[in-house]
Protein backbone atom coordinates (compact mmCIF):
# COMPACT_ATOMS: atom_id res chain seq x y z
CA UNK A 1 0.00 0.00 0.00
CA UNK A 2 2.73 2.07 0.97
CA UNK A 3 4.72 1.23 -2.28
CA UNK A 4 1.66 2.34 -4.54
CA UNK A 5 1.34 5.81 -2.48
CA UNK A 6 4.71 6.73 -3.22
CA UNK A 7 4.31 5.79 -6.88
CA UNK A 8 1.76 8.64 -7.28
CA UNK A 9 4.14 10.99 -6.60
CA UNK A 10 7.42 9.82 -6.78
CA UNK A 11 9.00 10.21 -10.38
CA UNK A 12 9.85 6.61 -11.26
CA UNK A 13 13.03 6.16 -13.84
CA UNK A 14 14.16 4.23 -16.47
CA UNK A 15 17.94 4.72 -16.77
CA UNK A 16 20.37 3.90 -19.77
CA UNK A 17 23.69 3.29 -17.61
CA UNK A 18 26.11 3.27 -20.53
CA UNK A 19 29.35 3.73 -21.68
CA UNK A 20 29.38 6.71 -23.46
CA UNK A 21 26.04 7.94 -22.35
CA UNK A 22 23.30 8.35 -19.94
CA UNK A 23 19.39 8.13 -20.91
CA UNK A 24 17.02 8.64 -18.19
CA UNK A 25 13.08 8.91 -18.87
CA UNK A 26 10.85 9.64 -16.38
CA UNK A 27 7.89 7.92 -15.53
CA UNK A 28 5.26 10.15 -17.65
CA UNK A 29 7.08 12.79 -19.09
CA UNK A 30 8.88 11.17 -21.61
CA UNK A 31 13.16 11.27 -21.40
CA UNK A 32 14.68 14.20 -19.35
CA UNK A 33 18.16 13.81 -19.45
CA UNK A 34 20.11 12.94 -22.02
CA UNK A 35 24.29 13.54 -21.40
CA UNK A 36 27.95 12.01 -21.14
CA UNK A 37 28.91 9.56 -19.22
CA UNK A 38 31.73 11.76 -18.00
CA UNK A 39 32.25 13.67 -14.88
CA UNK A 40 34.74 16.24 -14.32
CA UNK A 41 36.29 16.56 -10.69
CA UNK A 42 38.80 18.40 -8.80
CA UNK A 43 42.07 16.06 -8.14
CA UNK A 44 42.61 17.27 -4.64
CA UNK A 45 39.45 18.61 -3.29
CA UNK A 46 37.27 15.68 -5.15
CA UNK A 47 34.95 18.49 -5.81
CA UNK A 48 32.62 17.64 -8.99
CA UNK A 49 33.33 20.78 -11.35
CA UNK A 50 31.09 19.53 -13.65
CA UNK A 51 28.87 16.26 -15.44
CA UNK A 52 27.37 15.52 -18.83
CA UNK A 53 28.30 17.19 -21.87
CA UNK A 54 30.30 20.50 -20.02
CA UNK A 55 32.49 17.61 -18.11
CA UNK A 56 32.89 15.68 -22.07
CA UNK A 57 34.05 19.34 -23.55
CA UNK A 58 36.65 18.71 -20.87
CA UNK A 59 38.52 15.63 -22.02
CA UNK A 60 41.98 16.65 -23.22
CA UNK A 61 41.27 20.28 -21.84
CA UNK A 62 42.25 20.01 -18.08
CA UNK A 63 44.90 21.10 -16.60
CA UNK A 64 46.90 18.77 -14.39
CA UNK A 65 44.17 19.80 -10.75
CA UNK A 66 41.12 18.77 -13.23
CA UNK A 67 40.38 14.87 -14.38
CA UNK A 68 37.46 14.41 -16.41
CA UNK A 69 36.76 10.84 -16.39
CA UNK A 70 34.48 8.19 -18.04
CA UNK A 71 32.80 6.12 -14.62
CA UNK A 72 31.83 3.60 -16.37
CA UNK A 73 33.90 0.92 -19.16
CA UNK A 74 32.02 -1.74 -21.14
CA UNK A 75 28.78 -0.87 -19.64
CA UNK A 76 30.43 -1.53 -16.09
CA UNK A 77 31.15 0.37 -13.24
CA UNK A 78 34.91 1.37 -13.30
CA UNK A 79 34.33 3.96 -10.98
CA UNK A 80 31.94 3.90 -8.10
CA UNK A 81 31.93 7.16 -6.20
CA UNK A 82 31.65 8.77 -9.69
CA UNK A 83 29.01 7.32 -10.96
CA UNK A 84 27.74 7.71 -8.00
CA UNK A 85 27.73 11.50 -7.97
CA UNK A 86 26.71 11.26 -11.28
CA UNK A 87 23.52 9.28 -10.70
CA UNK A 88 22.74 11.34 -7.81
CA UNK A 89 23.28 14.57 -9.89
CA UNK A 90 20.63 13.55 -12.64
CA UNK A 91 18.10 12.12 -10.07
CA UNK A 92 18.13 15.04 -8.15
CA UNK A 93 17.80 16.86 -11.16
CA UNK A 94 14.93 15.08 -12.58
CA UNK A 95 12.90 15.99 -9.19
CA UNK A 96 13.69 19.32 -8.70
CA UNK A 97 12.45 20.44 -12.30
CA UNK A 98 10.06 18.40 -12.48
CA UNK A 99 8.09 18.74 -9.32
CA UNK A 100 6.66 21.57 -7.10
CA UNK A 101 5.87 19.09 -3.94
CA UNK A 102 8.43 19.94 -1.39
CA UNK A 103 9.58 16.53 -0.98
CA UNK A 104 9.31 13.57 -3.28
CA UNK A 105 9.73 10.17 -1.83
CA UNK A 106 12.37 8.41 -3.56
CA UNK A 107 12.27 6.58 -7.07
CA UNK A 108 12.40 3.31 -8.18
CA UNK A 109 14.31 2.91 -10.82
CA UNK A 110 15.11 0.19 -13.52
CA UNK A 111 18.88 0.30 -14.96
CA UNK A 112 19.94 -1.69 -17.77
CA UNK A 113 23.23 -3.21 -17.85
CA UNK A 114 25.56 -5.80 -20.39
CA UNK A 115 23.67 -9.33 -20.61
CA UNK A 116 27.33 -10.91 -19.27
CA UNK A 117 27.77 -8.46 -16.19
CA UNK A 118 29.24 -10.65 -12.90
CA UNK A 119 27.11 -10.68 -9.51
CA UNK A 120 30.04 -8.56 -8.10
CA UNK A 121 29.15 -5.66 -10.96
CA UNK A 122 25.45 -6.18 -10.98
CA UNK A 123 25.44 -5.40 -6.58
CA UNK A 124 27.82 -2.48 -7.94
CA UNK A 125 25.22 -0.71 -10.07
CA UNK A 126 22.27 -0.91 -7.50
CA UNK A 127 24.39 0.40 -4.52
CA UNK A 128 25.34 3.02 -6.75
CA UNK A 129 21.92 3.82 -7.56
CA UNK A 130 20.74 3.42 -4.09
CA UNK A 131 23.40 5.54 -2.62
CA UNK A 132 22.54 7.96 -5.22
CA UNK A 133 18.89 7.94 -4.05
CA UNK A 134 17.02 4.96 -5.22
CA UNK A 135 14.17 3.59 -3.13
CA UNK A 136 14.20 0.41 -5.01
CA UNK A 137 16.82 -0.82 -7.93
CA UNK A 138 15.87 -3.19 -10.78
CA UNK A 139 18.30 -4.25 -13.31
CA UNK A 140 17.28 -5.74 -16.90
CA UNK A 141 19.82 -6.76 -19.13
CA UNK A 142 20.05 -4.21 -22.05
CA UNK A 143 19.23 -6.40 -25.02
CA UNK A 144 16.19 -7.05 -23.25
CA UNK A 145 15.51 -3.40 -22.80
CA UNK A 146 16.44 -2.70 -26.66
CA UNK A 147 14.08 -5.55 -27.85
CA UNK A 148 10.98 -4.26 -25.34
CA UNK A 149 12.08 -0.04 -26.44
CA UNK A 150 12.20 -1.53 -30.13
CA UNK A 151 8.60 -2.96 -29.81
CA UNK A 152 9.35 -6.61 -30.03
CA UNK A 153 7.31 -8.76 -28.58
CA UNK A 154 9.62 -10.74 -26.02
CA UNK A 155 7.43 -12.53 -24.30
CA UNK A 156 5.88 -14.39 -27.56
CA UNK A 157 6.95 -17.85 -28.16
CA UNK A 158 9.39 -16.86 -31.31
CA UNK A 159 12.70 -16.18 -31.63
CA UNK A 160 13.64 -12.31 -32.24
CA UNK A 161 17.43 -11.00 -32.82
CA UNK A 162 18.09 -7.73 -30.87
CA UNK A 163 22.00 -6.07 -31.88
CA UNK A 164 22.59 -2.74 -29.70
CA UNK A 165 25.54 -1.21 -30.69
CA UNK A 166 26.40 1.08 -28.15
CA UNK A 167 29.69 2.76 -26.94
CA UNK A 168 31.32 0.06 -25.33
CA UNK A 169 30.21 -2.82 -25.57
CA UNK A 170 27.86 -4.61 -28.60
CA UNK A 171 25.04 -6.99 -27.41
CA UNK A 172 24.00 -9.56 -29.42
CA UNK A 173 20.82 -11.83 -27.94
CA UNK A 174 18.63 -13.95 -29.48
CA UNK A 175 15.05 -13.47 -27.35
CA UNK A 176 12.05 -15.81 -26.52
CA UNK A 177 9.08 -16.06 -24.27
CA UNK A 178 10.43 -13.41 -22.17
CA UNK A 179 13.92 -14.55 -21.99
CA UNK A 180 17.10 -14.90 -23.32
CA UNK A 181 17.82 -18.08 -25.64
CA UNK A 182 21.93 -16.93 -27.00
CA UNK A 183 23.65 -13.90 -26.18
CA UNK A 184 26.91 -12.62 -26.39
CA UNK A 185 28.60 -9.58 -25.25
CA UNK A 186 31.16 -7.77 -27.26
CA UNK A 187 33.86 -4.98 -26.01
CA UNK A 188 33.56 -3.50 -29.52
CA UNK A 189 31.48 -0.47 -30.67
CA UNK A 190 31.70 2.82 -30.84
CA UNK A 191 34.46 3.94 -29.09
CA UNK A 192 36.68 0.74 -30.80
CA UNK A 193 35.43 2.29 -34.47
CA UNK A 194 37.10 5.07 -32.77
CA UNK A 195 40.21 3.71 -32.58
CA UNK A 196 40.36 1.84 -35.48
CA UNK A 197 39.69 5.52 -37.32
CA UNK A 198 42.42 7.18 -35.44
CA UNK A 199 44.53 4.24 -35.57
CA UNK A 200 44.56 4.20 -39.40
CA UNK A 201 44.62 8.02 -40.15
CA UNK A 202 47.72 7.34 -38.02
CA UNK A 203 49.62 4.44 -39.55
CA UNK A 204 48.56 5.57 -42.83
CA UNK A 205 48.95 9.55 -42.53
CA UNK A 206 51.33 9.62 -39.91
CA UNK A 207 48.76 12.04 -38.18
CA UNK A 208 47.90 12.00 -34.51
CA UNK A 209 44.16 12.80 -33.68
CA UNK A 210 41.88 13.03 -30.89
CA UNK A 211 39.20 10.68 -30.04
CA UNK A 212 36.59 13.76 -30.39
CA UNK A 213 37.90 13.88 -33.83
CA UNK A 214 37.66 10.07 -34.69
CA UNK A 215 34.07 10.24 -33.29
CA UNK A 216 33.34 13.04 -35.85
CA UNK A 217 34.55 11.84 -38.60
CA UNK A 218 32.79 8.34 -37.90
CA UNK A 219 29.82 10.09 -38.39
CA UNK A 220 30.30 12.32 -41.21
CA UNK A 221 31.88 9.85 -43.64
CA UNK A 222 31.27 5.94 -42.84
CA UNK A 223 29.19 4.68 -45.72
CA UNK A 224 29.55 1.31 -45.05
CA UNK A 225 27.09 -0.40 -47.95
CA UNK A 226 28.35 -3.37 -50.11
CA UNK A 227 28.58 -2.48 -54.04
CA UNK A 228 26.64 -5.21 -54.98
CA UNK A 229 23.73 -7.28 -52.98
CA UNK A 230 24.96 -10.71 -54.58
CA UNK A 231 28.89 -10.56 -53.68
CA UNK A 232 29.46 -13.86 -51.49
CA UNK A 233 30.86 -12.91 -47.67
CA UNK A 234 34.67 -12.58 -48.65
CA UNK A 235 33.46 -10.06 -51.63
CA UNK A 236 31.25 -8.31 -49.16
CA UNK A 237 33.68 -7.27 -46.76
CA UNK A 238 35.97 -6.00 -49.70
CA UNK A 239 33.08 -4.30 -50.67
CA UNK A 240 33.53 -1.76 -48.04
CA UNK A 241 36.64 -0.09 -49.83
CA UNK A 242 34.10 0.61 -52.70
CA UNK A 243 34.39 4.24 -54.17
CA UNK A 244 32.82 7.18 -52.37
CA UNK A 245 33.50 10.97 -52.80
CA UNK A 246 32.84 12.16 -49.32
CA UNK A 247 35.71 13.47 -48.34
CA UNK A 248 36.51 15.51 -45.22
CA UNK A 249 40.13 17.72 -44.14
CA UNK A 250 41.07 16.04 -40.61
CA UNK A 251 43.58 18.47 -37.81
CA UNK A 252 45.87 16.76 -36.01
CA UNK A 253 49.89 16.44 -35.27
CA UNK A 254 52.26 15.29 -37.62
CA UNK A 255 54.24 12.65 -36.01
CA UNK A 256 57.55 12.93 -37.74
CA UNK A 257 58.01 16.91 -37.34
CA UNK A 258 55.61 17.20 -34.35
CA UNK A 259 53.88 19.87 -35.75
CA UNK A 260 50.45 20.89 -36.11
CA UNK A 261 49.21 19.77 -40.37
CA UNK A 262 45.74 18.90 -41.48
CA UNK A 263 45.17 16.21 -44.60
CA UNK A 264 42.15 15.50 -46.75
CA UNK A 265 41.10 11.76 -46.34
CA UNK A 266 37.84 10.24 -48.25
CA UNK A 267 35.05 7.70 -46.86
CA UNK A 268 37.50 5.18 -48.79
CA UNK A 269 39.46 5.56 -45.56
CA UNK A 270 37.04 5.31 -43.15
CA UNK A 271 35.12 2.10 -44.21
CA UNK A 272 38.77 0.25 -44.82
CA UNK A 273 39.82 1.25 -41.39
CA UNK A 274 36.38 0.17 -39.85
CA UNK A 275 36.29 -3.27 -41.46
CA UNK A 276 37.88 -5.37 -38.71
CA UNK A 277 35.95 -4.20 -35.51
CA UNK A 278 32.86 -4.05 -38.26
CA UNK A 279 33.48 -7.94 -38.64
CA UNK A 280 33.47 -8.89 -35.20
CA UNK A 281 30.53 -7.80 -35.00
CA UNK A 282 29.05 -9.56 -37.87
CA UNK A 283 30.98 -12.82 -36.57
CA UNK A 284 29.16 -12.80 -33.11
CA UNK A 285 25.86 -12.01 -34.93
CA UNK A 286 26.78 -15.51 -36.65
CA UNK A 287 27.95 -17.45 -33.59
CA UNK A 288 24.98 -16.19 -31.86
CA UNK A 289 22.75 -17.44 -34.22
CA UNK A 290 24.83 -20.89 -34.40
CA UNK A 291 24.14 -21.63 -30.72
CA UNK A 292 20.50 -21.58 -31.30
CA UNK A 293 17.97 -24.01 -31.52
CA UNK A 294 16.63 -24.52 -35.43
CA UNK A 295 13.36 -23.76 -34.79
CA UNK A 296 14.53 -20.30 -33.35
CA UNK A 297 16.93 -19.62 -36.26
CA UNK A 298 13.60 -20.07 -38.44
CA UNK A 299 11.70 -17.28 -37.04
CA UNK A 300 14.94 -15.02 -36.73
CA UNK A 301 14.94 -15.83 -40.35
CA UNK A 302 11.26 -14.57 -41.15
CA UNK A 303 11.89 -11.63 -38.74
CA UNK A 304 15.15 -10.55 -39.26
CA UNK A 305 17.67 -9.10 -36.99
CA UNK A 306 16.96 -5.59 -35.93
CA UNK A 307 19.81 -3.18 -34.76
CA UNK A 308 19.91 -0.81 -32.15
CA UNK A 309 22.17 1.39 -30.01
CA UNK A 310 24.14 4.58 -31.87
CA UNK A 311 25.83 2.03 -33.77
CA UNK A 312 23.10 1.20 -35.88
CA UNK A 313 23.35 4.60 -37.47
CA UNK A 314 25.87 4.06 -39.59
CA UNK A 315 25.25 4.67 -43.44
CA UNK A 316 25.18 0.82 -44.84
CA UNK A 317 25.54 -0.93 -42.00
CA UNK A 318 21.99 -2.73 -42.06
CA UNK A 319 22.74 -3.38 -46.29
CA UNK A 320 26.28 -4.93 -45.13
CA UNK A 321 25.16 -7.13 -42.25
CA UNK A 322 22.13 -8.27 -44.41
CA UNK A 323 24.27 -9.43 -47.32
CA UNK A 324 26.59 -11.68 -44.64
CA UNK A 325 23.59 -13.11 -42.47
CA UNK A 326 21.46 -14.17 -45.45
CA UNK A 327 18.54 -12.24 -43.39
CA UNK A 328 16.42 -9.05 -43.52
CA UNK A 329 18.70 -6.65 -40.92
CA UNK A 330 16.67 -3.48 -40.00
CA UNK A 331 17.40 -0.33 -37.41
CA UNK A 332 14.80 0.62 -34.74
CA UNK A 333 13.23 3.57 -34.64
CA UNK A 334 15.42 6.10 -32.64
CA UNK A 335 17.74 3.15 -31.66
CA UNK A 336 19.47 5.44 -29.70
CA UNK A 337 16.79 5.50 -26.87
CA UNK A 338 15.74 1.67 -27.53
CA UNK A 339 17.39 0.82 -23.95
CA UNK A 340 15.82 3.82 -21.93
CA UNK A 341 12.62 3.41 -23.49
CA UNK A 342 12.50 -0.66 -22.80
CA UNK A 343 13.39 0.53 -19.32
CA UNK A 344 10.61 2.75 -18.83
CA UNK A 345 7.86 0.35 -20.89
CA UNK A 346 8.85 -2.19 -17.75
CA UNK A 347 8.37 0.01 -14.98
CA UNK A 348 4.65 0.87 -16.27
CA UNK A 349 3.78 -3.44 -16.60
CA UNK A 350 3.89 -5.09 -13.42
CA UNK A 351 3.42 -8.09 -14.85
CA UNK A 352 6.33 -7.45 -17.51
CA UNK A 353 8.60 -6.28 -14.99
CA UNK A 354 8.50 -9.77 -13.01
CA UNK A 355 9.69 -11.95 -15.56
CA UNK A 356 12.47 -9.84 -17.46
CA UNK A 357 13.96 -7.71 -14.33
CA UNK A 358 16.38 -8.72 -12.12
CA UNK A 359 16.96 -7.69 -7.90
Amino acid sequence: MLNAIFGLFSHDLGIDLGTANTLIHVRGKGILIREPSVIAIHKKSKKVLAIGQEAKNMIGRTPASIIAVQPLSAGVISDFESTEKMLKYYIEKVHQSSSRLPKIPRPRVVIGIPSTVTEVEEKAVIDAAKSAGARKAYLIEEPMAAAIGAGLDVLAPRGSLIVDIGGGTTEVAIISLGGIVSSMSLKVAGYEFDQAIADYIRYNFNLLIGAKTAEDVKIRMTNLSPISKNTNEKDTVNALSGESVDNMVVRGRNLKTGLPEEIKIDSNDITEALKRPIQIIIDGIKDVIENTAPELVSDVIKSGVVLAGGGALLKGLPELMSAQLNTIVSVAKDPLTCVVRGCAIVLEDKGLMEKVVRG
